[in-house]
């Protein structure tokens, strides 16, 4: 079925919604760090009566560019996009999962054309075929010396992975520098242990972003997060809005923070 274009005043109305969100938002609240939780792709094929997966997960990727240029926009410097969790990997179809893996390469190629765009791989490599590995890898080294927006591309990525990562590291360098059990305990402080997630060096998300209208954090920066605001969204990944950006920012903007409150 093909879309018919919007009549040219719904079109004008939109632009217009557009501007009054962006002037209800407060330009010195924007968050620093958005975290995405990339969901709704597979319904959004089952919606249009495709057998496979893959017809979602390619729309969900043609996407990703279009809202990171959003971001961009406004102003956020950090952006971490959830497509592939460690828990997947075991879970779901082959097929899909072969699918999958090669849309999350050639998206990571796409990105890194991007001459602003630093791409960082979040997660482990455990599980991924090894051209998808070596596509993240490649991406991340194409623009080390990128200085606009970091992309976080979480894939083979599960929270409770990710820490039992960073105290395993902790661990074994302090065994290396001499260390005995007894003085261990010291050195496993929150701080020490967020220096050895895969997350090292970025702050923590300011703003938790899931579509679908699902509302779990399915195992995504749960150390990340503590501190976070959450934001749900009603649409399915492919179909998101920049409006639908604009209200999380706006909705952020006038929240008041309470951390650890």
């Amino acid at each position: 079925m093909t879309s018919q274009p919007s009549p040219p005043r719904a079109g004008l109305l939109y632009r217009l919604y557009q501007r009054r969100l962006r002037r209800e938002i407060d330009p010195g609240r924007i968050p620093r760090h958005i975290a995405m939780i990339v969901d709704g792709n597979r319904r959004w094929a089952k919606q249009r009566l495709q057998e496979r997966a893959a017809f979602g997960h390619r729309a969900g990727a043609r996407k990703i560019p279009e809202f990171l240029g959003w971001c961009e926009e406004a102003g956020v410097g950090t952006v971490t996009l959830y497509l592939l969790s460690a828990d997947n990997l075991g879970a779901r179809d082959r097929t899909e999962l072969e699918d999958l893996f090669g849309i999350i390469a050639e998206l990571a190629g796409q990105l890194a054309e991007n001459p602003r765009w630093r791409v960082k791989h979040v997660g482990s490599c455990d599980g991924l075929p090894e051209e998808l590995a070596t596509a993240l890898a490649n991406a991340e080294r194409e623009t080390a010396d990128h200085v606009g927006l970091h992309v976080n591309l979480a894939v083979g990525y599960g929270g409770r992975s990710e820490i039992t990562a960073a105290v395993r590291e902790v661990i074994e360098e302090h065994r290396e520098a001499g260390g005995t059990i007894e003085t261990l305990a010291d050195r496993l402080t929150p701080e020490m242990i967020g220096e050895h997630l895969w997350t090292r060096g970025q702050a923590d998300p300011d703003l938790m972003i899931r579509t679908s209208g699902e509302q779990r954090l399915s195992d995504f920066m749960i150390w990340q997060s503590a501190h976070s605001e959450f934001y749900f969204v009603e649409a399915l990944y492919p179909d998101l809005r920049k409006v639908d950006l604009l209200r999380a920012l706006r909705d952020y903007s006038t929240r008041q923070r309470r951390l650890g409150g």
